[in-house]
Protein backbone atom coordinates (compact mmCIF):
# COMPACT_ATOMS: atom_id res chain seq x y z
CA UNK A 1 0.00 0.00 0.00
CA UNK A 2 1.30 3.51 -0.48
CA UNK A 3 0.77 5.30 2.98
CA UNK A 4 2.70 7.37 4.65
CA UNK A 5 4.24 5.94 7.57
CA UNK A 6 6.04 8.66 10.10
CA UNK A 7 7.55 8.83 13.36
CA UNK A 8 7.16 12.01 15.93
CA UNK A 9 8.77 13.69 18.49
CA UNK A 10 6.64 15.91 20.30
CA UNK A 11 4.77 17.77 23.41
CA UNK A 12 1.24 17.22 23.85
CA UNK A 13 -0.47 20.08 23.14
CA UNK A 14 -4.37 19.64 24.21
CA UNK A 15 -5.87 17.00 26.68
CA UNK A 16 -6.82 13.77 24.66
CA UNK A 17 -10.48 13.81 23.84
CA UNK A 18 -12.27 10.17 24.36
CA UNK A 19 -15.38 9.07 22.75
CA UNK A 20 -17.46 5.62 22.79
CA UNK A 21 -17.96 5.02 18.90
CA UNK A 22 -19.58 2.48 16.97
CA UNK A 23 -16.55 0.86 15.74
CA UNK A 24 -15.13 1.16 19.42
CA UNK A 25 -13.40 3.40 21.75
CA UNK A 26 -11.43 6.72 19.71
CA UNK A 27 -9.32 9.15 21.25
CA UNK A 28 -7.90 12.22 19.77
CA UNK A 29 -4.93 15.27 20.86
CA UNK A 30 -2.79 17.65 19.18
CA UNK A 31 0.90 17.15 19.51
CA UNK A 32 3.40 20.04 18.81
CA UNK A 33 6.55 19.24 17.25
CA UNK A 34 9.35 21.95 17.37
CA UNK A 35 12.15 21.41 15.25
CA UNK A 36 15.94 22.52 17.52
CA UNK A 37 18.97 23.23 15.54
CA UNK A 38 22.47 24.28 16.94
CA UNK A 39 22.56 28.08 16.35
CA UNK A 40 27.02 27.94 15.53
CA UNK A 41 26.83 32.03 15.71
CA UNK A 42 25.10 31.80 19.11
CA UNK A 43 26.59 29.04 20.32
CA UNK A 44 23.14 27.78 22.04
CA UNK A 45 20.27 25.46 20.71
CA UNK A 46 17.41 27.21 18.90
CA UNK A 47 14.03 26.47 18.50
CA UNK A 48 12.78 26.51 14.78
CA UNK A 49 9.03 26.00 13.92
CA UNK A 50 6.07 24.29 15.54
CA UNK A 51 4.16 21.79 13.46
CA UNK A 52 1.15 20.72 15.17
CA UNK A 53 -0.33 17.20 14.47
CA UNK A 54 -3.90 16.29 15.21
CA UNK A 55 -3.30 12.47 16.91
CA UNK A 56 -5.98 9.64 16.17
CA UNK A 57 -6.08 6.25 18.40
CA UNK A 58 -8.39 4.01 18.15
CA UNK A 59 -9.61 0.80 20.16
CA UNK A 60 -7.67 0.04 23.37
CA UNK A 61 -4.75 2.53 22.24
CA UNK A 62 -7.52 5.10 22.71
CA UNK A 63 -8.50 3.71 26.04
CA UNK A 64 -4.67 3.24 27.07
CA UNK A 65 -4.37 7.40 25.68
CA UNK A 66 -7.27 8.40 28.20
CA UNK A 67 -5.69 7.20 30.76
CA UNK A 68 -1.96 7.90 30.65
CA UNK A 69 -1.33 10.81 28.85
CA UNK A 70 -1.45 14.89 30.07
CA UNK A 71 -1.13 17.90 28.50
CA UNK A 72 2.75 18.82 28.45
CA UNK A 73 3.88 14.88 28.63
CA UNK A 74 6.90 14.65 25.64
CA UNK A 75 5.62 11.36 23.04
CA UNK A 76 6.80 9.08 20.76
CA UNK A 77 4.02 8.89 18.06
CA UNK A 78 3.85 6.53 14.94
CA UNK A 79 1.57 6.37 12.55
CA UNK A 80 -0.46 6.99 8.85
CA UNK A 81 0.21 10.40 8.27
CA UNK A 82 -2.98 12.04 6.24
CA UNK A 83 -2.83 15.64 4.98
CA UNK A 84 -6.39 16.85 4.21
CA UNK A 85 -7.47 20.03 2.45
CA UNK A 86 -10.39 22.15 2.11
CA UNK A 87 -12.23 25.09 1.43
CA UNK A 88 -13.64 27.04 4.64
CA UNK A 89 -14.82 30.50 4.80
CA UNK A 90 -16.07 31.05 1.05
CA UNK A 91 -12.10 31.18 -0.48
CA UNK A 92 -9.93 30.20 2.13
CA UNK A 93 -7.48 27.18 1.62
CA UNK A 94 -7.22 25.28 5.14
CA UNK A 95 -4.77 22.01 5.98
CA UNK A 96 -4.47 19.91 8.71
CA UNK A 97 -1.80 17.20 9.08
CA UNK A 98 -3.77 13.95 11.15
CA UNK A 99 -1.90 10.77 12.10
CA UNK A 100 -3.71 7.47 12.74
CA UNK A 101 -1.95 6.75 15.58
CA UNK A 102 -0.29 2.50 15.47
CA UNK A 103 2.30 3.31 18.65
CA UNK A 104 2.32 5.95 20.91
CA UNK A 105 4.73 6.46 24.29
CA UNK A 106 6.52 8.95 26.28
CA UNK A 107 10.04 9.85 25.22
CA UNK A 108 12.22 8.91 27.86
CA UNK A 109 15.03 10.92 26.28
CA UNK A 110 13.36 13.18 28.60
CA UNK A 111 12.18 11.51 31.87
CA UNK A 112 10.68 8.04 33.11
CA UNK A 113 7.62 6.64 32.68
CA UNK A 114 6.40 3.29 34.75
CA UNK A 115 4.62 0.56 32.16
CA UNK A 116 1.43 -0.95 33.74
CA UNK A 117 0.10 -3.92 31.43
CA UNK A 118 -3.84 -2.54 30.35
CA UNK A 119 -6.42 -5.03 31.80
CA UNK A 120 -8.83 -6.88 29.70
CA UNK A 121 -11.94 -7.92 30.58
CA UNK A 122 -12.46 -11.19 30.67
CA UNK A 123 -14.93 -13.07 28.89
CA UNK A 124 -17.94 -14.40 30.32
CA UNK A 125 -16.98 -17.98 30.70
CA UNK A 126 -18.52 -20.19 27.71
CA UNK A 127 -20.89 -23.56 28.93
CA UNK A 128 -18.76 -27.18 28.21
CA UNK A 129 -21.07 -28.86 25.99
CA UNK A 130 -20.82 -32.51 26.34
CA UNK A 131 -18.41 -34.60 23.60
CA UNK A 132 -21.40 -36.03 21.12
CA UNK A 133 -20.63 -40.10 20.78
CA UNK A 134 -18.92 -40.65 17.99
CA UNK A 135 -18.36 -43.94 18.40
CA UNK A 136 -20.01 -46.76 15.81
CA UNK A 137 -21.93 -49.32 17.81
CA UNK A 138 -21.29 -52.70 17.64
CA UNK A 139 -23.45 -55.03 15.52
CA UNK A 140 -26.47 -56.67 17.24
CA UNK A 141 -25.53 -61.02 18.25
CA UNK A 142 -28.93 -62.16 18.62
CA UNK A 143 -26.79 -65.19 20.22
CA UNK A 144 -25.55 -63.01 22.90
CA UNK A 145 -28.37 -63.15 25.79
CA UNK A 146 -27.69 -59.42 26.43
CA UNK A 147 -28.15 -58.03 22.90
CA UNK A 148 -30.90 -60.52 22.66
CA UNK A 149 -32.81 -58.88 25.25
CA UNK A 150 -32.20 -55.47 23.52
CA UNK A 151 -34.00 -56.87 20.58
CA UNK A 152 -37.18 -58.28 22.30
CA UNK A 153 -37.48 -54.37 24.38
CA UNK A 154 -36.84 -52.71 20.96
CA UNK A 155 -39.59 -55.07 19.17
CA UNK A 156 -42.01 -54.90 21.96
CA UNK A 157 -41.16 -50.87 21.86
CA UNK A 158 -42.34 -51.14 18.02
CA UNK A 159 -45.16 -53.82 18.52
CA UNK A 160 -46.78 -50.60 21.01
CA UNK A 161 -46.37 -48.29 18.49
Amino acid sequence: MNETIVCVVGNVATQPVYREVAAGPSARFRLAVTARYWDRERGVWTDGHTNFFTVWANRQLATNVAACVEVGQPLVVQGRLKVRTEVREGQQQWASADIDAVAIGHDLSRGTAIFQRAVKPEAPPVAARPEPAWETPRPVDPQDPQDAQVVQQAEAVVAVT
